[in-house]
């Protein structure tokens, strides 16, 4: 089976993902599949990488794939390809399925799903709805508080909120009067705490959210928590969630922990101090309070109407107990190392399994979609294309 993998994106985590795709590279099970690797410039543009490329990270384990963008590999996309919809110089990449490691902007907030859903391909992780609702923090709160789940209190200003003066005014002076200081301030689309900051008098309140709509037109103001950092994999179609295939049950696996060193876990804690943080598999919590987690993570997953896999993220209030969703992660860092996968190993779900399992779902889920009708066929036409029968 072809499976392409893609990697890079437009995003401020474009290295993110050449680490994670890599280590993908590593594991996956070449007896099962074979990898197309494209690289994604920060232009945007797509490249198919050469195997030399593929095989030189393959062999290195502390290799990443750098992208070439040689533009007579430069690859199109092609609506209703489906396997090949996957083009270069006209010809076809016959691709059966997608593994997009790719993270943030453009790449896990429904834009890159739209496309592969256009060209009618299999691939793994949320499709287009969910990663958009998972991707913008406000929506995500909006649909977990309406589902009677916790979330941290929080007021959201826009661009136009800024544009306005004296709603600017207001807002700020609402966000202080609420939650008092300390704050955290963040943009709505951002993954991997880009364009966070923590504000502790006015001064700061303003150069953070000068900061924040560098990177976004929304931006989030949250009460800070003095809280522990808790973190669960969630897998699954919350949809279709068809008891005869194990890979399609909604699952929540073993707890882990995040002890940051910095102030709080940001980019440089999560990708550029090696001391930035312990991570603690499983959570220091007890029975209890693990199975909670776990319960609440499936429900925040199952109302996004999510599907492949995510990453939960909690607070636990160090002052009163209380447990808070913080936020979901459609594309969460995929390392052998990164969080996901080693709690899904936990749990006895071993990382090259794991990738296999992946993409056994997102096959599962587009032969589930692909009998649903699109047009009004003849009932008859259409029990056959289904397989039904009709007495």
């Amino acid at each position: 089976m072809n499976i392409a993998i893609l990697f890079g994106g437009k995003s401020s985590e474009h290295e993110v993902s050449l680490v994670s795709a890599s280590s993908v590279a590593r594991n996956i099970d070449g007896q099962k599949f074979k990898l197309i690797p494209i690289g994604i410039s920060k232009s945007g543009k797509w490249f198919l990488q050469s195997q030399e490329e593929l095989e030189r990270v393959q062999k290195d384990q502390k290799a990443a794939f750098k992208i070439d963008k040689n533009p007579d590999k430069l690859v199109n996309v092609v609506p209703g390809g489906k396997k090949n919809a996957f083009t270069v110089q006209g010809k076809a990449l016959e691709v059966d399925a997608v593994f997009p490691v790719v993270h943030g902007t453009f790449c896990e907030d429904g834009v890159l799903q739209g496309l592969l859903d256009a060209a009618e391909v299999p691939y793994v992780g949320c499709g287009t709805m969910a990663s958009a609702l998972s991707m913008d923090k406000e929506m995500t709160k909006k649909i977990w508080n309406d589902s009677g789940l916790p979330v941290v209190p929080y007021i959201c200003f826009t661009r136009g909120d800024i544009n306005d003066s004296k709603r600017y005014d207001q807002l700020v002076e609402k966000s202080i009067a609420e939650f008092g200081f300390p704050l955290f301030v963040k943009p709505c689309n951002a993954g991997s705490s880009v364009g966070a900051s923590k504000a502790s008098n006015p001064r700061e309140f303003s150069m953070a959210l000068a900061e924040a709509f560098t990177w976004d037109d929304k931006v989030l103001v949250e009460k800070a928590v003095n809280a522990r950092e808790i973190e669960c994999s969630v897998t699954g179609n919350a949809v279709i969630q068809n008891q005869e295939n194990d890979f399609s049950k909604v699952k929540a696996y073993t707890p882990g922990e995040i002890e940051p060193t910095h102030e709080f876990y940001d980019y440089d804690a999560k990708y550029n101090d090696p001391d930035g943080a312990a991570l603690k598999i499983p959570a220091g919590i007890d029975g209890e309070t693990a199975k909670k987690i776990q319960e609440t993570a499936v429900k925040a997953y199952t109302v996004l109407n999510c599907s492949g896999l995510s990453r939960v993220d909690f607070f636990i209030d160090k002052d009163s107990g209380k447990i808070y969703l913080n936020e979901i992660n459609a594309i969460p860092g995929f390392t052998s190392i990164s969080m996901f996968p080693k709690m899904c190993e936990a749990s006895g779900l071993k990382y090259k399994d794991l990738i296999s399992f992946l993409i056994d779902e997102a096959i599962e889920r587009f032969d589930s979609r692909k009998k649903l009708l699109t047009s009004r066929e003849s009932p008859y036409l259409d029990a056959e294309r289904r397989g039904m029968v009709f007495s």
